[in-house]
C-alpha cells in the first residue's frame, strides 16, 4: 500500500473536481472579479474560466503520462549489466505569489499544475484580488485536498515578505513586475531556493510589407483595450513597414476614434499610462484618433500615438496600460533595431502573409511566445508554455514545461550483480584491449602530433600593434 498521501490517482480525481467546482461557481467568481478589478465581464468569462478549465481537462488527460518513469536508452557496452530510467518527483514545498490582472486563470493554472505534480502549497493572494483568489483556494480545498496540501496567508504585501523571509521553500513562483520580482530574487538567493519570475513584457508587434492591414489593425486594437491594457502579452510598439502603413493606419483609426474610458487598476497606474502617451505626442508624436484626452482617476481612453520619437518612454513601452506607440519602418531589419533597443521579450507577435518569413529573424525575438497573425488568443491553448528573457523573468510556466518545472528529475540505475564490470582496476594485458577499443570506430583518423595541434596565440605585445593598426583601419574609412 502506497504511503503517499496524495497520489496520483487522487489528484486526478481532484482536478475534476476542482473542474466541476469551478464550473458552478463560475458566475461567483467572475462577479467578484468584476468588483474587484473592474474586469468586463464577458472578458472575465472568456480569459478567465474558459483557459482555466481548458487547463484542468488537459492536466487529466496528459499527467499520467508527463510523470510517467521513462527508460533511458542507448546504453554503451561497457556499462555491462546496467539499466536506467528517469523518474519524476514533486518538489516538495511551493510558494505561489499571486498576481491581480489575470487573478483565476493565472493563479488557478500555477496551483492546478503544483499541487497535480504532488507538492504542498502556500499561496499569497493578491492585495488587489483578495476575494475572487481566496474564493478560488477555497473551492480547491473543497474539491478534496488532504490536510496541509494547501494554506494561504493574508493579502498584503508585507505578508509576502514575511513567508518568504521567514519559511523555506523549495520552489517560489511569481508573476508581477520586473522591480518586485528583483526583490523577490534577492531574498530567495539567500537559500539558494529556485524560482520561476513570470515578469511583464514590453514587447512589439510587427506588421510586414505583405500583411493584411485591417486583420492586423483588427487584432492589435483589440489587445491594446483588452484588460484595459494589463496584459503582459499585450504589445507596447506596433512596428509598420511603409508599404503596409497607409492601409494598416486607414484601417486602425476608427477603432481608435470609437474607443470607450475604460478603468485601470488603480490612478497611479492610469495617471503614469497617461503621461507617457501624453508626452510622446508633445515631443512630435500625434493621436490617431485626433484628439488626446488624459486620464481622469482611474479612467483612460486607449490611445494609439503615431509616429512618436523612436526613444520616447512610450516606445519604450515601461508602462501598463491602453497606449501603443504605432512607427513605420524601412523593413525588417529596421523593424528589429527598435525591437532589440527594449530588454523585456516576453511574447512577440508578426502579421504577415508567408508566415515561414519569420524563420529568418526567429531568433532575434528573444520571447518564448511568437505568434503569427495573431496575439493572445493563442497562448490559451493549455498546452503551451510561457517564460520571460531577460528583464521578463525566467523559467517557463503553464503547459508541458510548467508542470514538469513543478517536479525533479531523478535519474535511478541498477547494475546486476551477476553481469557487471569488475569492481577492480584491469591488469595491463586488458588495459592493452581497452586502449584499442578506445582508438577503434569508423572514420578514425591518426591525430595531429602534439606540436601541430598546440594552438599558437601571439603574445600581448605581438597582438597590440595589430590590434592598433585595425583601430586605424577603422577609422579611415570612416567619413
Amino acid at each position: 500500500m502506497s504511503s503517499d498521501p496524495f497520489p496520483l490517482s487522487a489528484r486526478l480525481r481532484w482536478l475534476d473536481r476542482l473542474d466541476r467546482l469551478v464550473a458552478a461557481d463560475a458566475e461567483t467568481l467572475v462577479g467578484l472579479c468584476v468588483e474587484e478589478i473592474s474586469k468586463p465581464r464577458h472578458e472575465a468569462i472568456a480569459a478567465e474560466i474558459l483557459p482555466l478549465r481548458a487547463a484542468f481537462r488537459w492536466a487529466r488527460a496528459n499527467l499520467a503520462g508527463l510523470l510517467r518513469t521513462e527508460v533511458v536508452t542507448g546504453r554503451p557496452w561497457w556499462l555491462l549489466g546496467q539499466r536506467h530510467w528517469v523518474a519524476r518527483a514533486p518538489l516538495g514545498r511551493v510558494a505561489i505569489i499571486a498576481t491581480w490582472n489575470y487573478p483565476i486563470q493565472l493563479l488557478g493554472i500555477q496551483l492546478l499544475q503544483a499541487v497535480a505534480a504532488g507538492n504542498r502549497v502556500v499561496v499569497k493572494p493578491s492585495e488587489r484580488s483578495p476575494r475572487t483568489q481566496e474564493r478560488f483556494l477555497e473551492l480547491a480545498v473543497a474539491a478534496g485536498l488532504p490536510d496541509g496540501q494547501l494554506s494561504w496567508v493574508r493579502p498584503t504585501r508585507e505578508a509576502g515578505r514575511i513567508l518568504l523571509e521567514t519559511e523555506r521553500f523549495d520552489h517560489v513562483v511569481f508573476t508581477g513586475s520586473t522591480e518586485v520580482g528583483r526583490e523577490i530574487a534577492a531574498v530567495a538567493a539567500r537559500s539558494l531556493t529556485p524560482t520561476t519570475l513570470e515578469l511583464s513584457g514590453r514587447d512589439s508587434a510587427f506588421v510586414l510589407d505583405d500583411a493584411d492591414p485591417v486583420l492586423a489593425a483588427r487584432v492589435l486594437w483589440q489587445c491594446v483595450e483588452m484588460n484595459a491594457g494589463q496584459t503582459c502579452m499585450a504589445p507596447r510598439r506596433i512596428l509598420v513597414d511603409r508599404l503596409a502603413w497607409r492601409g494598416f493606419l486607414g484601417a486602425l483609426a476608427p477603432l481608435a476614434a470609437a474607443a470607450r474610458p475604460r478603468l485601470l487598476i488603480d490612478e497611479a497606474a492610469a495617471a503614469r499610462t497617461s503621461r507617457v502617451a501624453a508626452a510622446a505626442i508633445a515631443s512630435g508624436g500625434r493621436s490617431l484618433s485626433g484628439t488626446y484626452e488624459p486620464a481622469i482617476g482611474r479612467a483612460m481612453r486607449p490611445v494609439a500615438v503615431i509616429d512618436p520619437d523612436r526613444g520616447s518612454d512610450l516606445v519604450a513601452g515601461d508602462h501598463f496600460g491602453p497606449a501603443v506607440a504605432v512607427l513605420p519602418v524601412d523593413g525588417v531589419e529596421d523593424a528589429l533595431a527598435v525591437h532589440e533597443a527594449c530588454d523585456q521579450h516576453l511574447a512577440t507577435s508578426v502579421f504577415t502573409a508567408r508566415p515561414r518569413r519569420v524563420d529568418a529573424f526567429f531568433p532575434r525575438l528573444r520571447a518564448s511566445v511568437v505568434t503569427i497573425n495573431d496575439v493572445i488568443l493563442p497562448t490559451a491553448h493549455p498546452a503551451v508554455s510561457i517564460g520571460g528573457e531577460r528583464r521578463s523573468g525566467w523559467g517557463l510556466s503553464r503547459g508541458r514545461a510548467g508542470l514538469l518545472a513543478m517536479t525533479r528529475a531523478a535519474t535511478v540505475s541498477t547494475t546486476s550483480t551477476r553481469w557487471r564490470v569488475p569492481p577492480r582496476a584491469p591488469d595491463a594485458r586488458t588495459t592493452a584491449m581497452l586502449a584499442r577499443l578506445a582508438a577503434w570506430g569508423r572514420g578514425a583518423a591518426r591525430p595531429p602530433a602534439l606540436d601541430e595541434a598546440t594552438p599558437k596565440h601571439p603574445s600581448t605585445a605581438e597582438a597590440a600593434p595589430s590590434a592598433a593598426r585595425s583601430r586605424e583601419d577603422a577609422c579611415a574609412t570612416r567619413p
